[in-house]
């Protein structure tokens, strides 16, 4: 047990420390340039490129999970403590907190000066896809709030929560099961667009996956904002995005925070509300960094009821 958390621990204090590594040395882009290795048409008929998406999701995601738990499976035999060193490593290159929580506050503080739109309209485009060009300065709020809250539950939760289960029993185990879930992941947010349907199955698979994950980041925003009834109110809107996941962590938010959160065109989050405030905006950062403690608390408190299973 000590060493899960151990393991834990290190991870996450590389990552207040560091932040993530620069993109160039960065695992995640090595696969991202896999999969655009991939992405491409490999037939005129849509049935067979979806097809080919089929198999693209089915065996890409297993490339960094055998890395990632052979490498950690081999450091262990080398040297006892190898293996939980390696172990944190690979949590801390399939998580990210530090980053999102200094882009998202980054974003927010730059919307307080008029002068200051275009540098958030810029910065915002490493949180959110959408055309952010003509973006009031609360809209831009509300993206990198919505984005802050979607993150928690994509860059942290989904696979710092199956590590954490796993951990106790294998070490390989878990560092393959967080690899492989930055992996679908990460064909998501390259593939898995409605104008591709090489990207279809991506796209499916991660909704399966990000079933449970973001519905726990939602639990730890309620619970950090001292705000239980939130996740209770944000039902109502959390099926409004067109994603089966993400409009859980964003709608508790915003009825943590009353706020609307919006991105125009698509989808309104407690609309009764007004778009969030240079100081609702900070808010917001503080919120999703202790939803984050909350879900790494809940995380490890999982892992050692799991060692007491395995280990009575």
């Amino acid at each position: 047990m000590l060493t899960t958390l151990s393991v834990i621990g290190l991870a996450f204090s590389l990552d207040l420390l560091l932040g993530e590594p620069p993109t160039a040395a960065h695992p995640v882009a090595w696969f991202g340039r896999l999969v655009g290795a991939v992405d491409r048409t490999w037939s005129d008929d849509e049935r067979r490129q979806r097809l080919v998406g089929g198999a693209i999701a089915a065996v890409a995601p297993l490339v960094p999970a055998a890395v990632a738990g052979g490498v950690v499976l081999a450091a262990g035999l080398v040297h006892p403590m190898g293996g939980g060193i390696v172990a944190a490593l690979v949590l801390f290159l399939t998580t990210s907190l530090r980053s999102l929580l200094e882009l998202t506050e980054d974003v927010v503080g730059a919307t307080a000066d008029e002068a200051d739109l275009e540098r958030a309209r810029e910065r915002v485009r490493g949180l959110v896809g959408r055309d952010t060009s003509t973006l009031s300065a609360g809209e831009l709020r509300s993206a990198a709030v919505e984005s802050a809250a979607e993150n928690l539950a994509d860059g942290l939760v989904a696979t710092l929560l199956p590590f954490a289960v796993l951990a106790p029993i294998s070490l390989p185990a878990a560092a393959a099961v967080a690899a492989w879930v930055k992996g679908v992941n990460t064909l998501d947010s390259m593939l898995g667009y409605p104008s591709k349907p090489i990207g279809t199955a991506s796209a499916r698979l991660d909704d399966l996956v990000m079933y449970l994950p973001a519905r726990i980041a939602a639990v730890s925003i309620a619970v950090a904002a001292a705000d239980p009834l939130a996740l209770a109110r944000a039902r109502q809107w959390a099926r409004v995005p067109p994603s089966p996941n993400s409009g859980w962590p964003m709608a508790t938010l915003a009825c943590a925070l009353s706020v609307r959160l919006e991105k125009a065109g698509v989808y309104v989050l407690n609309p009764d509300a007004d778009v969030p405030t240079l100081a609702e905006g900070e808010r917001a950062v503080t919120a999703v960094g202790r939803a984050a403690v909350v879900s790494i608390a809940g995380s490890i408190g999982l892992a050692i009821a799991v060692s007491g299973v395995v280990s009575p």
